[in-house]
């Protein structure tokens, strides 16, 4: 399941990277709805990484970047990921809390995936946005990358 992880996250790394790429060359043209839905994910990614290890998340959920930042906070949480990937055991048990307080328990592995899906599901939304503010959507299908 590692191995599969990771090709995941090497997959969700590429298709951020593009965002990015498209997030500079088009930033006027961005709706406000496409920033904050990319700064979201990368948000929630590092907000994962960082329940897992444990580390003090320094985003808030909500929070907005810089559009020249968005690939190295990318790279960040990426990296971060492999760290986890390479030295903890998937199968544990993660008791946290999340942005309302409220208490829960999941499995490692379950939260990694949690992660890929939030971030296919929010670039899907992006796309949206992008058509509709005149921006070429980005093709971020999985089968797409592997091709």
């Amino acid at each position: 399941m590692k191995f599969f992880l990771k090709e995941l996250f090497e997959y969700n790394h590429h298709c951020n990277g593009k965002l990015a790429a498209v997030y500079v060359a088009h930033h006027e043209m961005l709706s406000e709805n496409a920033i904050f839905i990319f700064n979201h994910i990368l948000n929630a990614h590092q907000i994962w990484n960082n329940r897992i290890l444990p580390m003090q998340s320094s985003f808030g959920v909500r929070q907005i970047h810089e559009i020249k930042q968005l690939k190295n906070i990318d790279t960040s949480n990426y990296e971060q990921t492999l760290l986890i990937l390479e030295s903890i055991d998937l199968s544990n048990s993660l008791a946290y809390t999340n942005s309302k307080g409220e208490a829960y328990n999941n499995i490692i592995q379950d939260i990694l995936f949690h992660i890929i899906n939030h971030s296919t599901y929010h670039r899907a939304q992006i796309a949206s946005s992008f058509t509709q503010s005149g921006i070429e959507a980005l093709s971020t299908d999985y089968i797409f990358y592997k091709r």
